[in-house]
């Protein structure tokens, strides 16, 4: 599924072992969004016990590593690196998959593209697609659409009914944004 370039293994040891507060040590990796430049990660330290239910275990390199169920077929092949630069190091994902896999969510995803991100964009505002599941697209908003007090009204007016408009075995789209979250959410 996923493997650890020796670099990155390194890296993970060496961040594992000034991890004083955490007594099992174990690795958690999700797929939080995807845009023009791939996949967007989140990684990070966890105990054992703070996994996420349904979360997939696996060990890489006698490492534990719990995998988000819904990331985890496009986890398949990628390598984990650590890339040093001028400016620092980091973690960075070599990742041969496709954004989406199946083709609703590529239909969605590219309706969001071509459709709804022009047409919110004006407010300073996109959409990115989480995933879709059972006929539920399921989208976040961003930039001025978080926040604002009309997202719901853009969400099932605009939104719903263009990618119901162009895919239609979607039966609803739904917003997981956090609209309370950041430091100014409000355009």
């Amino acid at each position: 599924m996923l493997s650890f370039s020796p670099k990155a293994k390194e890296m993970l040891d060496h961040f594992a072992e000034a991890t004083e507060e955490i007594s099992e040590v174990c690795l958690r990796v999700e797929i939080t969004g995807r845009g023009k430049d791939g996949f967007q990660y989140d990684l990070q330290f966890i105990e054992k016990n703070d996994a996420r239910d349904g979360d997939l275990e696996v060990e890489v390199d006698g490492m534990v590593v719990f995998v988000d169920p819904r990331s985890a077929k496009y986890l398949d092949g990628t390598t984990l690196d650590y890339q040093e630069t001028l400016m620092g190091g980091g973690f960075s994902f070599d990742n041969p998959n496709p954004l989406w896999m199946d083709e609703i969510s590529k239909a969605v995803a590219d309706i969001i593209e071509s459709e709804v991100n022009p047409a919110v964009a004006s407010h300073g505002g996109h959409v990115e697609l989480m995933g879709v599941e059972d006929g539920k697209a399921v989208i976040v908003f961003g930039g001025g659409c978080q926040g604002c007090g009309m997202a719901d009204v853009t969400l099932k007016q605009g939104v719903e009914t263009m990618i119901k408009d162009h895919v239609p075995s979607i039966a609803e789209v739904i917003d997981a944004t956090d609209h309370a979250a950041g430091t100014n959410p409000f355009y």
